[in-house]
């Protein structure tokens, strides 16, 4: 028997405690969030509720529990310490420490190490730690495309774009201030052209055994507007690679992440334990980062788990002991796609503490539990992404059908973007590199 400490409460989290009760080992995932998920719940032995900010509780129960490792699921606490914190009780995680978990709690960290450690990849950049100089660089250096980044978590939203989120060069340092007011400091760089890519990676410190790729879609509505959210929903194609990208494209990421995990180790003396979760862009220049995250993407999460084929508990086990290069990881060769219910307002503005019901879905259909709690006559929205709903078939389009056909299931205070993984969509990422590429 092995017993899993699952921390955690979205649908992120559910499709992980899903993943590790499909080992062939018989497996008993003890789960600890800050609200009542319906469908860890039931997958789960014990269940507790408590704070994401402060480790004593959750410490109290690794104590109590004894558990044989630990699955970190969300951002921050990961990034406030809770690697730490078990370890402390000799309990290890499938997360990174907190010393490396600064390549996605700060961007300015991640900036710089690429630079230091000449790993490509990087943009043209500057830190600023007051306003001195922001007009300039905006305005002058970066001729007014450029991207402001909140250097600390802001749940997806802290990333702003000239154009996009951002209309003038004004706006832009008025955003900057507010950074730089709330972090201490702001990081400004030259902004990409071209389509993103998600790239998760296993990682062990040392070696990397990279999963599917995906594309996610941050903007609130149909045809990529709206403001950024933490994702509408996803896709992944049958190849393990996306229709706008070439073979050169992944390798060429799995390359930097490669690196970025030997510099991790150089800079800090720490190894990097858990996923390292690359947001790439392929332009005309080639592939760029534009940010690293140290956890599964949510909703990526649900695109790859569901497909992976090698026993997670073993892959779990091969990252905490640094044995990941004796394991031969493998995912079926599926396509995926992921479609979120958000509640109506989302993100800016959603209904809270509103009643959904969901109704009977399709047997293919996959379905998991986001930012909900379960009480005792139904389950509520928090406020933030609340379901998933996840196609996986032959072909990205039948995938999407079957995701789609689900949506209409639920009833509430609710909306969902309907274009993610339609051919639609699909064909305007592949012409606009098509273009790109000359």
């Amino acid at each position: 028997m092995k017993k899993i400490l699952l921390v955690g409460n979205g649908a992120r989290e559910h499709v992980i405690a899903e993943t590790l009760k499909r080992s062939p080992q018989e497996v008993s995932i003890i789960a600890y969030g800050k609200a009542r998920n319906p469908g860890i719940i039931a997958l789960s032995d014990r269940y507790e509720v408590g704070p994401l900010d402060t480790f004593e509780q959750l410490k109290k129960l690794a104590t109590e529990e004894k558990p044989d490792f630990a699955v970190i699921g969300p951002d921050d606490p990961i990034a406030d310490g809770a690697v730490d914190a078990l370890l402390e009780l000799e309990v290890h995680s499938m997360a990174p420490l907190q010393t490396v978990a600064r390549l996605e709690s700060s961007k300015s960290f991640t900036r710089d190490l690429l630079a230091k450690y000449k790993i490509p990849g990087n943009p043209k950049f500057h830190i600023f730690l007051t306003e001195q100089g922001v007009e300039q660089y905006i305005r002058d250096e970066l001729g007014g495309d450029f991207v402001v980044k909140a250097d600390g978590l802001m749940g997806g939203k802290g990333v702003k774009v000239s154009g996009e989120h951002l209309h003038s060069a004004e706006e832009g340092i008025e955003y900057a201030k507010k950074c730089i007011s709330k972090f201490g400091r702001v990081v400004i760089e030259e902004k990409f052209v071209g389509e993103e890519f998600s790239l998760m990676c296993f990682c062990d410190g040392e070696n990397i055994a990279p999963m599917p790729a995906v594309q996610d879609h941050k903007r609130a509505y149909n045809g990529d507007t709206g403001p950024n959210t933490g994702g509408m929903g996803t896709y992944s194609d049958a190849d393990h690679s996306l229709p706008f990208l070439k073979p050169e494209d992944i390798e060429k990421a799995v390359e930097i992440t490669k690196k970025t995990a030997r510099a991790l180790f150089e800079e800090t003396g720490a190894e990097f334990k858990g996923i390292m979760y690359g947001g790439f862009i392929v332009t005309k220049s080639g592939v760029k980062l534009i940010e690293y995250n140290a956890r599964f993407g949510d909703p990526e999460a649900m695109n790859v788990l569901p497909l992976l084929e090698t026993d997670f508990v073993k892959i779990c086990e091969a990252v905490i002991n640094g044995t990941l290069d004796t394991l031969d990881v493998k995912f079926s060769k599926q396509a995926t796609v992921c479609k979120y219910i958000v509640p109506k307002g989302y993100p800016e503005n959603p209904v809270k503490g509103e009643k959904i019901e969901v109704g009977k879905t399709a047997e293919e259909v996959k379905l998991y539990y986001a930012s909900v709690d379960q009480k005792e006559d139904g389950i509520y929205m928090s406020g933030s992404r609340a379901l998933a709903f996840v196609g996986v078939a032959d072909t990205i389009g039948d995938a999407e059908k079957i995701a789609a056909r689900a949506l209409s299931t639920v009833n509430g205070k609710v909306f969902y973007r309907d274009d993610i993984g339609t051919d639609a969509l699909i064909q305007k990422r592949i012409d606009h590199m098509k273009e790109l590429r000359g």
